[in-house]
């Protein structure tokens, strides 16, 4: 099947049509069996076969790790029952009858994709695996996630178990909007207990700009991974299912993102200013709200605003001044207010001698 590079973006409520030609001519050949880039509202900047319900493996645990972050304090207590213990596949080695925090729990969960640690946390916080499975999918309805069921909280193969690349896609850009949970994505080792957890995902040290994601293996799913990765201020999310070089195809998926988008700011070129009628002084600046917008690298913005052309005295500062909007080509890709920069008191007209020194 053909890769392919989705040819619209929608920026602050707006579509917008771009032509594919400039940035589908050097997109990194891949060898994963599904993968989608985005931007973190969710903006797909390139899929193959990214709708296409697949088993996703240990990448389960990104929904286990979010319901768990909503519904529970990071400092509860946890007693490790010894069935949690005896769960196949990896594991942060959990000690029966022991206590652990929320937070220990989850570093466990998404350094080491420790399947003892999602069960535990399943049970704590929804009372039985069944309860948060239910949960699971409840959520995943919630957010938009429309090729995804779950039936664990690990992600051990089961029947009915898959997700897509691009609803695992969303699921992390819902997952790093939690802060401690971003932090959590993004520590590259800890110490819980006796033991020191390394983050198995390599990015963080391999990929400029990581801050964070999930790995996944199973025979039956092959090699998953998430990951986000931010520079100069605009982040990307690339999920990769079934690939035997997720490593190298992240890195080089960024790379080809991060050189042809970024969240641009367009309000700091406009500067205007006004005739002020009866006023101290005859001008007045005018400047835009700030407005960052993803959008292509290389496409002109143009502006085109409302400003009246004279305005009459007292002028406040910060007063509404009329709005601009920025075009790529005929469409608008957003809109700002424009506000007054000054105050302007109205001019004295007594006479000189009895004005206050």
């Amino acid at each position: 099947m053909i890769r392919k590079l989705i040819s619209f973006l929608l920026c602050a409520g707006f579509l917008i049509s771009l032509p594919i030609a400039s940035y589908a001519q050097d997109l990194p050949a891949i060898a994963a069996k599904s993968a989608v880039v985005m931007n973190e509202e969710g903006r797909v900047l390139y899929g193959f076969n990214e709708n296409e319900p697949l088993p996703m493996a240990s990448t389960t645990k990104l929904m286990t790790a979010l319901l768990v972050i909503e519904h529970c304090d990071l400092d509860e207590a946890v007693e490790i029952d010894p069935a949690y213990c005896a769960i196949e596949g990896s594991s942060m080695y959990l000690r029966p009858g022991e206590t652990y925090t929320v937070r220990e729990l989850l570093y466990g969960l998404l350094l080491v994709s420790g399947n003892d640690a999602a069960l535990s946390l399943a049970v704590h916080t929804a009372g039985s695996e069944e309860a948060f499975v239910q949960w699971m999918n409840e959520k995943a309805k919630e957010i938009g996630l429309h090729n995804t069921h779950y039936v664990n909280p690990h992600g051990i193969t089961a029947e009915g178990h898959y997700s897509s690349a691009f609803d695992l896609g969303l699921l992390m850009a819902a997952c790093l909007r939690h802060e401690e949970l971003a932090a959590i994505m993004a520590t590259r080792s800890t110490v819980i207990g006796e033991q020191t957890l390394i983050n198995h995902n390599k990015l963080l040290t391999r990929c400029p700009g990581c801050i964070g994601g999930k790995t996944g293996y199973t025979e039956a799913a092959g090699r998953c991974l998430v990951s986000a990765c931010e520079r100069e201020g605009t982040r990307l999310v690339c999920v990769t299912l079934c690939d035997s070089a997720d490593w190298d195809d992240h890195c080089a998926l960024f790379n080809w993102g991060f050189a042809h988008f970024a969240r641009r700011n367009l309000s700091q070129s406009i500067a205007f200013e006004v005739p002020v009628i009866s006023g101290e002084t005859a001008l007045v600046g005018v400047r835009a709200e700030e407005l960052s917008v993803f959008l292509p690298r290389n496409v002109e913005i143009s502006a085109v605003s409302e400003l009246p052309r004279f305005v009459f005295a007292p002028v406040q500062e910060g007063e509404t001044a009329g709005s601009v909007r920025f075009l790529l080509g005929d469409e608008i890709v957003g809109e700002a207010r424009l506000y007054y920069t000054a105050t302007v008191q109205t001019l004295s007209r007594e006479p000189i001698w009895r004005r206050s020194p």
